[in-house]
C-alpha cells in the first residue's frame, strides 16, 4: 500500500523539491501552503496514476491551521504516514527595531505550528509502528544569530525538539529527523530581506533546494537524527561546539552584517 507524506511550505524551495522525492518514490502527496494557485499548478505537475495529490491551502501563522490541516485530511480519508514540517520564514535586522507581529508569527510558523502538527499526526504513526516526521531546521540552529535573532533561536528550538523526540520513538518504528541546511538558493533570503548581507552575498557553501531536498530525503529515509547537507555545513556546525560562545556570537554577527 503506498505511503502518504503531508509536506507544509510545498509551494516552493526546499518543500517543492521534497515532494518531488517522494513522489519519485510513489508515495501519495497533501501539499500545504498559503498559495492555492501555485499547489494546484503543482499537484498537477505531480500527479500521476500512482501517486494523488491533495491541496490544502492554509496560513500556518493563524494558530487554528494545523487542526484545520487534520480535519481535512480527516474529512478526505487521508492517512499521513510521513509529516514533512518545512514551512518556515525569517527577518533580518536589530530585534529592538523589528516588527513584533512578523516577530511573533515567525515563532508561530517556525516553532507552534511544527509542534502543534507534529503532536496531531504522531499518535497514528507510533500506533501503526510505521512512519516518520522530518523538520527542517537548519545550521542557525547550532549558534545564536545577532541580526536575524528570532529566527537562528526558532531553529534551535526545532532542532532540539526534534532530537528529544527522535530519542522517545526509538525502537517504534517511527522516527524523527532534522534537516540542517546552510545557505540556500531559495527565496528566503528575499522575504527575510537579508540579500546584501555577507553570508548570502559570499556564495560560499549555497546549496541549490534540490541539493538540499534530495540528501534531506535518503537521510530521512535512513532514519537518521540529524541531517547537515554539505561539507562545509558539517564543519560549521562542529566548529562552533568547541569555540568559546563570545567568538561564535560575534562571528554570527559579522556574517549577518550588510
Amino acid at each position: 500500500m503506498s505511503k502518504t507524506a503531508l509536506i507544509t511550505g510545498a509551494s516552493s524551495g526546499i518543500g517543492y523539491e521534497l515532494a518531488k522525492c517522494f513522489a519519485r518514490d510513489g508515495a501519495n502527496l497533501v501539499l500545504v501552503a498559503r498559495d492555492e494557485a501555485k499547489l494546484a499548478q503543482i499537484a498537477s505537475e505531480l500527479r500521476s496514476p500512482t501517486v494523488s495529490v491533495k491541496v490544502i491551502a492554509a496560513d500556518l501563522a493563524r494558530p487554528v491551521a494545523p487542526s484545520e490541516i487534520l480535519d481535512a485530511t480527516r474529512a478526505a480519508n487521508i492517512g499521513v504516514d510521513y509529516l514533512v514540517n518545512n514551512a518556515g520564514f525569517g527577518l533580518g535586522g536589530s530585534f529592538a527595531e523589528s516588527d513584533l507581529q512578523t516577530e511573533l508569527d515567525m515563532m508561530q510558523v517556525n516553532m507552534v505550528a511544527l509542534v502543534h502538527l507534529t503532536r496531531l499526526y504522531l499518535p497514528a504513526m507510533r500506533l501503526q509502528g510505521l512512519g516518520g516526521v522530518l523538520n527542517v531546521a537548519s545550521t542557525a540552529a547550532f549558534q545564536p544569530g545577532p541580526l536575524m535573532a528570532i529566527y537562528y533561536a526558532t531553529k534551535a528550538f526545532v532542532l532540539s525538539f526534534t532530537e528529544a523526540i527522535a530519542e522517545e520513538l526509538r525502537d517504534t518504528g517511527v522516527t524523527a529527523t532534522a534537516l540542517c541546511p546552510g545557505p540556500t538558493a531559495t527565496d528566503f533570503q528575499r522575504r527575510a530581506r537579508i540579500e546584501r548581507i555577507r553570508l548570502v552575498r559570499s556564495k560560499i557553501g549555497v546549496m541549490s533546494a534540490r541539493q538540499v531536498a534530495e540528501i534531506g530525503y535518503r537521510g530521512f529515509l535512513e532514519g537518521k537524527v540529524i541531517v547537515i547537507p554539505g561539507l562545509l555545513n558539517k564543519i560549521g556546525a562542529q566548529s562552533v561546539r568547541i569555540s568559546p560562545r563570545s567568538v561564535v556570537r560575534k562571528v554570527a554577527r559579522k556574517l549577518q552584517e550588510g
